[in-house]
Protein backbone atom coordinates (compact mmCIF):
# COMPACT_ATOMS: atom_id res chain seq x y z
CA UNK A 1 0.00 0.00 0.00
CA UNK A 2 1.60 3.33 -1.05
CA UNK A 3 2.31 6.10 1.77
CA UNK A 4 -0.95 8.01 1.29
CA UNK A 5 -3.16 5.13 1.81
CA UNK A 6 -1.66 3.87 4.76
CA UNK A 7 -2.22 7.73 5.96
CA UNK A 8 -5.93 7.56 4.94
CA UNK A 9 -6.51 4.33 6.68
CA UNK A 10 -5.03 5.69 9.94
CA UNK A 11 -7.51 8.82 9.40
CA UNK A 12 -10.57 6.39 8.97
CA UNK A 13 -9.65 4.33 11.86
CA UNK A 14 -9.15 7.88 13.67
CA UNK A 15 -12.42 9.62 12.30
CA UNK A 16 -14.27 6.91 13.32
CA UNK A 17 -14.00 6.69 16.84
CA UNK A 18 -16.51 8.37 18.79
CA UNK A 19 -16.19 12.26 18.96
CA UNK A 20 -15.96 14.17 22.58
CA UNK A 21 -18.12 16.97 22.26
CA UNK A 22 -16.43 19.15 25.43
CA UNK A 23 -12.99 20.05 24.13
CA UNK A 24 -11.43 23.12 22.86
CA UNK A 25 -11.17 24.19 19.40
CA UNK A 26 -7.53 23.53 19.20
CA UNK A 27 -8.21 19.90 20.03
CA UNK A 28 -10.89 19.78 17.53
CA UNK A 29 -8.12 20.41 14.45
CA UNK A 30 -7.03 17.26 13.04
CA UNK A 31 -3.48 17.71 11.12
CA UNK A 32 -2.76 15.03 8.11
CA UNK A 33 0.66 15.31 8.20
CA UNK A 34 2.44 14.24 5.04
CA UNK A 35 5.87 14.12 3.18
CA UNK A 36 5.43 17.66 1.12
CA UNK A 37 6.79 15.57 -2.03
CA UNK A 38 3.33 13.49 -1.92
CA UNK A 39 1.23 16.87 -2.28
CA UNK A 40 -0.28 15.86 -5.90
CA UNK A 41 -0.34 12.24 -4.59
CA UNK A 42 -2.48 13.28 -1.67
CA UNK A 43 -5.15 15.64 -3.97
CA UNK A 44 -4.91 12.68 -6.69
CA UNK A 45 -6.05 10.24 -3.62
CA UNK A 46 -8.28 12.81 -1.26
CA UNK A 47 -11.57 11.12 -2.00
CA UNK A 48 -10.22 8.08 -0.05
CA UNK A 49 -10.52 10.66 3.04
CA UNK A 50 -13.38 11.72 2.45
CA UNK A 51 -14.98 8.06 1.60
CA UNK A 52 -13.82 7.10 5.06
CA UNK A 53 -15.27 10.19 6.47
CA UNK A 54 -18.66 9.87 5.12
CA UNK A 55 -18.45 5.75 5.79
CA UNK A 56 -17.73 6.93 9.81
CA UNK A 57 -20.98 8.89 8.98
CA UNK A 58 -19.62 12.19 8.65
CA UNK A 59 -20.44 14.89 6.38
CA UNK A 60 -17.83 16.35 4.68
CA UNK A 61 -17.24 20.18 3.68
CA UNK A 62 -13.93 20.83 1.94
CA UNK A 63 -11.79 24.67 1.30
CA UNK A 64 -8.73 24.32 -1.17
CA UNK A 65 -6.42 27.62 -0.29
CA UNK A 66 -4.27 27.20 -3.13
CA UNK A 67 -5.76 30.16 -4.98
CA UNK A 68 -5.61 32.31 -1.81
CA UNK A 69 -2.73 34.79 -1.55
CA UNK A 70 -3.70 35.52 -5.67
CA UNK A 71 -7.25 36.59 -5.26
CA UNK A 72 -6.09 38.10 -2.19
CA UNK A 73 -3.51 40.29 -4.19
CA UNK A 74 -6.06 40.47 -7.01
CA UNK A 75 -8.18 42.43 -5.17
CA UNK A 76 -5.63 44.84 -3.79
CA UNK A 77 -6.02 48.36 -5.61
CA UNK A 78 -2.40 48.92 -5.46
CA UNK A 79 -1.36 45.53 -6.42
CA UNK A 80 0.40 46.82 -9.34
CA UNK A 81 2.82 49.13 -7.15
CA UNK A 82 3.82 46.23 -4.58
CA UNK A 83 4.71 44.40 -7.80
CA UNK A 84 7.09 46.84 -8.84
CA UNK A 85 8.31 47.24 -4.74
CA UNK A 86 7.72 43.72 -3.12
CA UNK A 87 9.52 44.47 -0.28
CA UNK A 88 6.25 47.24 0.76
CA UNK A 89 4.21 44.19 0.81
CA UNK A 90 5.25 42.74 3.93
CA UNK A 91 3.59 44.91 6.72
CA UNK A 92 0.20 44.16 4.26
CA UNK A 93 0.78 40.43 4.25
CA UNK A 94 1.27 40.16 8.11
CA UNK A 95 -1.97 42.68 8.77
CA UNK A 96 -4.25 41.39 6.36
CA UNK A 97 -3.41 38.01 4.42
CA UNK A 98 -4.20 35.55 7.68
CA UNK A 99 -7.78 37.40 8.27
CA UNK A 100 -8.39 36.93 4.86
CA UNK A 101 -7.52 32.93 5.12
CA UNK A 102 -9.20 32.77 8.03
CA UNK A 103 -12.18 34.10 6.83
CA UNK A 104 -12.12 31.84 3.95
CA UNK A 105 -12.20 28.87 6.09
CA UNK A 106 -14.90 30.82 8.52
CA UNK A 107 -16.98 31.10 5.68
CA UNK A 108 -17.36 27.30 5.43
CA UNK A 109 -17.65 26.55 9.17
CA UNK A 110 -20.26 28.86 9.38
CA UNK A 111 -22.42 27.49 6.75
CA UNK A 112 -25.80 26.34 8.40
CA UNK A 113 -24.98 22.97 6.92
CA UNK A 114 -22.09 22.43 8.68
CA UNK A 115 -22.96 20.99 12.25
CA UNK A 116 -21.07 19.06 15.25
CA UNK A 117 -20.96 16.12 13.04
CA UNK A 118 -19.25 17.58 9.60
CA UNK A 119 -15.70 17.31 8.76
CA UNK A 120 -14.46 20.81 7.20
CA UNK A 121 -11.32 19.75 4.96
CA UNK A 122 -8.61 22.35 4.20
CA UNK A 123 -6.07 21.64 1.70
CA UNK A 124 -3.68 24.03 -0.09
CA UNK A 125 -2.03 25.13 2.45
CA UNK A 126 1.72 24.68 1.45
CA UNK A 127 0.53 27.47 -0.93
CA UNK A 128 0.69 29.44 1.87
CA UNK A 129 4.29 29.24 3.08
CA UNK A 130 6.32 32.64 2.79
CA UNK A 131 3.20 34.29 2.88
CA UNK A 132 1.18 33.52 6.01
CA UNK A 133 1.68 31.21 9.23
CA UNK A 134 -1.04 28.55 9.58
CA UNK A 135 -0.92 28.49 12.88
CA UNK A 136 -2.32 32.27 13.29
CA UNK A 137 -4.76 31.12 10.84
CA UNK A 138 -6.08 28.40 13.01
CA UNK A 139 -5.99 30.25 16.07
CA UNK A 140 -8.37 32.60 14.21
CA UNK A 141 -10.60 30.09 13.25
CA UNK A 142 -10.47 27.82 16.55
CA UNK A 143 -14.02 29.26 17.84
CA UNK A 144 -15.73 28.42 15.25
CA UNK A 145 -15.21 24.77 14.72
CA UNK A 146 -18.38 22.80 15.34
CA UNK A 147 -17.10 19.15 14.41
CA UNK A 148 -13.52 18.44 12.97
CA UNK A 149 -11.27 20.83 11.13
CA UNK A 150 -9.00 18.66 9.19
CA UNK A 151 -5.68 20.08 7.69
CA UNK A 152 -3.84 18.46 5.15
CA UNK A 153 -0.23 19.65 6.16
CA UNK A 154 2.65 18.99 4.35
CA UNK A 155 5.88 18.97 6.23
CA UNK A 156 7.26 17.13 9.39
CA UNK A 157 5.43 16.18 13.38
CA UNK A 158 7.24 15.71 15.54
CA UNK A 159 6.69 15.86 19.24
CA UNK A 160 3.87 18.24 19.05
CA UNK A 161 5.62 20.11 16.72
CA UNK A 162 4.51 20.97 13.19
CA UNK A 163 7.05 22.45 10.36
CA UNK A 164 5.41 23.19 6.96
CA UNK A 165 7.44 22.46 4.34
CA UNK A 166 10.01 21.17 6.77
CA UNK A 167 11.72 24.36 5.84
CA UNK A 168 10.36 26.90 8.74
CA UNK A 169 10.89 26.95 12.75
CA UNK A 170 7.75 24.76 13.65
CA UNK A 171 4.83 25.92 16.47
CA UNK A 172 3.66 23.59 19.07
CA UNK A 173 -0.19 22.81 18.48
CA UNK A 174 -2.77 20.79 20.52
CA UNK A 175 -3.95 19.58 17.02
CA UNK A 176 -4.46 15.81 16.81
CA UNK A 177 -1.68 14.23 13.85
CA UNK A 178 -2.36 11.68 11.93
CA UNK A 179 1.15 10.89 10.11
CA UNK A 180 2.41 8.08 8.22
CA UNK A 181 3.59 6.54 11.53
CA UNK A 182 0.84 6.55 13.31
CA UNK A 183 -2.51 8.66 14.76
CA UNK A 184 -3.50 10.86 17.54
CA UNK A 185 -0.69 11.20 18.75
CA UNK A 186 -1.86 14.05 20.82
CA UNK A 187 -4.84 12.72 21.94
Amino acid sequence: MARIEDIAERYGRHIATPWQRTIAGAQRVVMVVYDKELERTLRARKLAFETATREAGHDWFEVDLSDAFAVWMAEDDYRDEYFSSPEDLQLKLDAELPEFVAERIRDTLRKPEVAANSVVAVVGVGSLFGFARISQILKKVESDIKGRLVVFFPGQFDRNNYRLLDARDGWNYLAVAITQHGEGENV
